[in-house]
């Protein structure tokens, strides 16, 4: 079993700032990519921003500039510092993680319960 725990989600005003973060537990024998991905009200799951063991990352569109993702390996955690904050990013922000569990199982994916952002006056 492996858990995705995410925290840092609130109330922020306009052109606040937040930082999200999510670890991973349980057995994990290696995490590929890690993301955020975000569900507004009435629309679909989107991919917000996605990094690899090797810190290479990829933003959506509307975030790049604002949002920077990060992880710590050896924390098997990822982060999301938002900043510049919409009224538009509103939306329960989840956590993805590739993983494998044990040498020779194919990495499955894996998803924490979300954590809503909400950025109004």
């Amino acid at each position: 079993q492996v858990q995705l725990v995410e925290s840092g989600g609130g109330l922020v005003q306009p052109g606040g700032s937040l930082r999200l973060s999510c670890a991973a537990s349980g057995s994990i024998f290696s995490i590929y990519a890690m993301g955020w991905y975000r569900q507004a009200p009435g629309k679909q799951r989107e991919l917000v921003a996605t990094i690899t063991p090797g810190h290479n990352t990829n933003y959506a569109d509307s975030v790049k500039g604002r949002f920077t993702i990060s992880r710590d390996n050896a924390k098997n955690t990822v982060y999301l510092r938002m900043n510049s904050l919409k009224p538009e990013d509103t939306a329960v922000y989840y956590c993805n993680a590739e993983v494998e569990v044990r040498v020779g199982v194919s990495p499955s994916d894996y998803w924490g319960q979300g954590t809503q952002v909400t950025v109004s006056f």
